[in-house]
């Protein structure tokens, strides 16, 4: 044997020994793959996964960065961005509905619901960028694609791949809830992640759901030409302040909006299709108090609410306690394993992007500065943005009495008194602010143009604690619709004009001249 058949020879000896031992050590049918050790894995590139990801490799912690489907998870892709995209075309037809109002005369809107379609999807992919795995990678991540899983309390796996993290967080959002009504699955029907796709617009649209998601879109759909009816089986905008609530719905009602309320949906099924009609009916069946009935309608939108994804994590497997409701945490976002931390929907609390970038806030201060910050959902933001907008933060006045808040007092200013609503004919609307005693502010919800936007000055005067000789010392320009906020505050001080031993005081002051 020659010195290049004997090399040879042993390569192959080599290989098979390698191969044999391959062989015993794996499982038949798998490959064993790379085993990964950064500091922090996180599961989900959603908001709460992409702002962990980008906060801990912006201080050079090595990150690895699982995402089964698409970056930007259910905001971007099927939620918050579409849902505003389609909200702003909504709000050029209506303001061609009603340019007479204001001496301009432009005639019936047209809507080409193609370019509608268009429009939110070019809206999706010119922020798509910023959550893309390229701008991730420059930052340092290391993305990787696929279905990640615990396979135990202390490793992931995707694909051949595992990773050994020293923490982990799962954010792995929620999905739409589709409730099991009879007959839902003999029906096309739509939820927030198909509604979007749509290139023709609807005739006849029936929405299940009155929360936020059901009445943006109620009125979206309506402004584009839709017929629109709205079941809830309870109060439409149920979480919201009762009298501001009522507000918004008597303006959607307005425009021709139905909304049935206390209705409960019994069955789906296909209706009958009118003659020429390209598609199917759908046949809806709702009870309430006055008695049984049905709507048809040629779209449903299912909108009741969303389930945390919990299934397929191996949470199970890495011992991490969870409900249907989501996954276990304690106030500093831990689940009970204690490598482990949630954030988002998946954590089982307020769901909305907002706070699942809050959650990522939290776990970067605890995983990377041990500072142990926790969860405070009384200083958490909320709107709906339908027109008017309905905001909210903190405490209600019912919530505050139930809180046995000490001192409570509600301060409120109509839009129909400030002069920039008048101008704009936004006069529909209100502030309310609860304050405690000594005039500390505890909460404030607005109902009506731009509140999305006014309750950011609210949301701070909550976190910080402020009072509202806070808010009356300011001086906002004139003329703007925040300036209801300051008005509702100064009221909270004419009472005190009014005590005779002020009126002393001025009476003395004045006598010296």
């Amino acid at each position: 044997m020659d010195r290049h058949n004997a090399s040879s020879f042993h390569l192959r000896l080599i290989d098979t020994m390698a191969a044999k031992k391959k062989s015993e050590d794996t499982p038949a049918g798998e490959v064993k793959g790379e085993t990964l050790t950064p500091d922090i894995c996180v599961i989900g590139a959603g908001s709460g996964g992409l702002v962990v990801a980008a906060a801990a490799a912006s201080f050079g912690v090595d990150v690895v960065l699982i995402e089964k489907g698409k970056m930007g998870g259910d905001c971007l892709n099927y939620g918050c961005v579409p849902s505003k995209a389609i909200i702003a075309a909504a709000k050029h037809a209506h303001a061609a509905r009603t340019a007479p109002d204001f001496g301009v005369m432009l005639g019936a809107p047209k809507v080409n619901f193609r370019k509608v379609h268009d429009h939110i999807h070019d809206v999706i992919a010119s922020i798509a960028p910023m959550d893309s795995v390229e701008r991730f990678e420059s930052l340092g991540v290391n993305v990787i694609k696929g279905h990640g899983e615990f396979i135990d309390k202390k490793t992931v796996k995707v694909g051949r791949t595992l990773i050994k993290a020293r923490r982990f967080v799962v954010a792995t959002g929620s999905s739409p809830f589709v409730p099991p009504i009879p007959g839902i699955e003999t029906v096309e029907h739509f939820t927030n992640e198909t509604l979007f796709y749509r290139t023709k617009a609807p005739g006849n649209m029936i929405i299940i759901g009155g929360g936020p998601i059901g009445m943006e879109m109620a009125q979206a759909h309506a402004r584009l030409g839709a017929n629109v009816t709205v079941v809830e089986g309870e109060k439409a905008l149920g979480k919201d302040d009762p009298e501001c609530a009522a507000l918004v719905l008597e303006k959607l009602r307005g425009e021709g909006i139905e909304i049935l309320e206390g209705t409960k949906v019994t069955r789906v099924e296909k209706g009958k299709a009118a003659k020429g009609a390209k598609s199917a009916k759908i046949k809806v069946s709702v009870e309430s108090a006055e008695g049984s009935d049905f709507i048809e309608g040629d779209t449903l939108l299912v909108a009741t609410g969303r389930v945390a994804n919990v299934a397929g994590v191996g949470l199970d497997e890495a011992k991490i306690k969870h409900t249907r409701r989501g996954i276990t945490v304690n106030k500093r976002m831990r689940t009970s394993n204690k490598r482990v931390y949630a954030v988002g929907d998946v954590a089982g609390s307020l769901q909305f992007t907002h706070m699942a970038g809050y959650h990522a806030g939290l776990v970067i201060r605890n995983i990377l500065f041990r500072l142990r910050a926790k969860e405070n959902t009384h200083i958490i933001p909320w709107a709906t943005y339908t027109q008017p907008e309905l905001a909210h933060i903190g405490h209600t006045e019912a919530s505050a009495r139930e809180a046995k808040v000490k001192g409570i007092a509600v301060l409120r200013w109509p839009y129909a008194e400030n002069d920039r609503a008048q101008a704009e004919r936004k006069t529909t609307g209100l502030i309310k602010i609860v304050v405690s005693k000594g005039g500390k502010i505890e909460g404030a919800t607005i109902a009506g143009e731009g509140a999305g936007e006014m309750i950011n000055l609210w949301a701070l005067a909550v976190t910080k604690e402020m009072k509202v000789n806070d808010i009356a010392a300011y001086v906002p320009p004139y003329p703007t619709m925040s300036e209801i906020g300051k008005r509702a505050a100064t009221t909270y001080l004419a009472p005190q004009a009014k005590r005779p031993i002020v009126r002393k005081v001025l009476a003395l002051l004045r006598s010296f001249g």
